[in-house]
């Protein structure tokens, strides 16, 4: 065809996952046309695939790996379409099998979790071979919520006999003091998150009573001083907001038998200007160091609502136009002093 214009094909050679692989009404198939920008006609199970060749190639082979997955009795949302794209146009010797299939097994709930993302990938890969994991990123990437099921996968499977679950109790340094009620009412809001995020993929009756007997402990930065945390699968999340001796102190907490995943955005810092952030201390000082790994998410890797990929997306490019006016002001006056 002309225009640097082809056209392309796909078949399927069964009906029923042909059915869920177009979508009802081609769902599926107009939702590909749009994110890719080709077009998609249907005849049966025969697919006639039209556009920029890049495109094209991209497409076919989107289909092929989402037909695979559904052979495996993976069940096919929109969502996954759209993670899909992204893992495929980020690196083409990925296969969505070996991401989409890689499941957390967490409850009696028979949720499946899985990462939707080769960093996401990446990050559950590395919990399970290191020590201590950092996830660094902007907000819904998942990096909580997955460490949050490696820990209850982990405890499941007598890997580690508790979990505990630490937040800084307020940005900028824990002050409670003018917070109504006793320590725990002070703290509740603050660790809230953590709650939402073990009962979202434990049963409440089972998570709670797991809490009773302690071997779930959800608890501020500050409770951490001074003890030693032994077979334990321990999460410091929001970890940005920690001081360099905030951070220092919880990573010697740990034990034999245990790890640590550490999880935060250093573009939410909400420390005093004059506080250093413990956890960009960290990246610098223990970055290379054996039995550490950091895991780098980006805008590509966010997972929730569309809406807020966008807004992550926003704000990188406010802050990279606002570093260039600041920096341009800086080159202006260092000529003005000249």
């Amino acid at each position: 065809m002309s225009n640097g214009i082809i056209r392309g094909s796909f078949s399927a050679d069964d009906q029923q996952l042909a059915n869920l692989l177009f979508g009802q009404a081609n769902k599926h198939l107009k939702q590909i046309e749009k994110t890719l920008d080709v077009s998609i006609n249907s005849k049966g199970f025969d697919l006639s695939i039209q556009g920029d060749p890049a495109q094209v190639e991209l497409t076919q082979r989107l289909l092929g790996e989402l037909y695979g997955l559904l052979r495996q009795g993976y069940p096919l949302y929109p969502t996954d379409i759209d993670y899909a794209v992204r893992i495929l146009s980020a690196d083409s010797r990925a296969r969505l099998g070996d991401i989409f299939l890689d499941t957390i097994g967490v409850s009696a709930r028979k949720k499946r979790i899985a990462p939707k993302s080769l960093a996401q990938k990446s990050y559950i890969d590395a919990i399970r071979g290191n020590d201590i994991v950092f996830g660094i990123g902007p907000a819904g990437t998942g990096k909580t919520y997955l460490a949050m099921a490696m820990a209850v996968s982990f405890l499941l499977k007598k890997e580690v006999a508790r979990i505990v679950l630490v937040r800084p109790a307020v940005e900028a340094g824990e002050r409670l003091g003018f917070l109504p009620g006793d320590i725990a009412e002070k703290v509740n809001p603050y660790l809230r998150p953590l709650y939402d995020a073990l009962f979202d993929m434990m049963d409440y009756d089972k998570g709670q009573e797991l809490i009773d007997k302690g071997v779930i402990e959800v608890a501020p930065l500050a409770f951490m001083r001074g003890r030693t945390l032994n077979d334990a699968f321990v999460i410091l999340d929001e970890a940005q907001n920690t001081t360099v001796e905030q951070m220092k102190m919880f990573l010697t907490r740990l034990g034999f038998g245990s790890r640590a995943v550490i999880t935060g955005d250093i573009t939410q810092i909400d420390l005093p200007v004059a506080r250093n952030s413990g956890l960009i201390d960290a990246t610098r000082v223990l970055r290379g160091t054996e039995g550490i790994c950091f895991t780098q998410f980006t805008d590509r890797d966010v997972v929730r609502h569309p809406i807020v990929q966008a807004i992550v997306k926003a704000y990188q490019r406010s802050s990279s136009a606002a570093e260039q006016r600041q920096s341009g002001v800086s080159d202006s006056r260092k000529t003005n002093d000249q």
